[in-house]
């Protein structure tokens, strides 16, 4: 099984951009900069996932931009960008001009899209789980390929996130593509998905200790942290909602984190 190594714990924050105005959105990832989260998140939806359907929202990657002016330390990214949202060779350089705005900080969180509201409201074609992810996996390397093509390119190789569980198809696109994998924080499903990873890492002849671990996790660290961080997760990452943006979980984590990692 994957071990964490030496790589060290760190702490995201998704502020899911709902039901809040920006202003307070802007002021939570302020704070949240200054108490130390080491990643920024939010996600890429048009509508509410929680709570008034109909309620306010932002767009994602809009969002990310101003992030990258207004934050200095922190990473910044999508949990996750929805692949089915923007051409790959826009997405490409959406991703590389955010970067260069935010003085690469940018990681690149992507997948295969899930909310059917989305796709039936701005007009994109839901169709099916599994072509959704097989188009995600056509997608990854022409990402890649704009990358390399861009003038100015990237400052840095941006990470590329890649979040799903899917066991047959998502986990061998992470083997393939992903520096960071992303999924949810159950224990007992964890263990289960690190180890589907590892071995589609094996197929393809790459050393798994590459791909850094990331949960989503609710509750204390008290729950299950150790347990998490003993199946090589060293990413953790706590979600709050507007319209206010409770920190408390968050602080939590990060006295965790900072005990663990000394």
């Amino acid at each position: 099984m994957t071990s964490a190594g030496n790589r060290p714990i760190r702490i995201g924050l998704q502020l899911q951009p709902q039901h809040a105005d920006y202003a307070t959105i802007r002021r939570a990832a302020a704070e949240a900069e200054e108490l130390g989260v080491d990643i920024l998140f939010n996600w890429d939806h048009f509508y509410p996932l929680s709570g008034e359907p109909e309620g306010k929202h932002f767009e994602c990657w809009t969002m990310l931009g101003a992030w990258a002016e207004s934050t200095s330390r922190v990473e910044i990214g999508a949990l996750v960008t929805c692949n089915s949202y923007r051409n790959p060779e826009l997405l490409a350089d959406m991703a590389r001009t955010v970067d260069h705005i935010s003085d690469g900080r940018l990681v690149l969180g992507i997948g295969a899209g899930w909310f059917e509201k989305d796709y039936d409201e701005y007009g994109y074609e839901f169709g099916t789980a599994g072509r959704r992810i097989d188009d995600l996996g056509e997608a990854l390397p022409r990402i890649e390929s704009r990358f390399a093509k861009l003038n100015p390119p990237p400052t840095r190789k941006i990470p590329v996130l890649i979040g799903g569980s899917g066991e047959k198809k998502t986990l061998k696109l992470v083997a393939r593509h992903a520096d960071i994998w992303h999924g949810f924080g159950e224990v007992e499903t964890a263990t289960r998905k690190v180890r589907i990873l590892d071995q589609h890492c094996a197929d393809v002849g790459r050393d798994p200790a590459e791909i850094e671990r990331s949960v989503g996790v609710e509750g204390s660290p008290e729950k299950s942290a150790a347990q998490l961080h003993d199946l090589g997760i060293t990413m953790f990452t706590v979600a709050t909602g507007g319209p206010d943006y409770d920190l408390g979980q968050l602080r939590e984590w990060l006295a965790w984190r900072d005990e663990q990692n000394g």
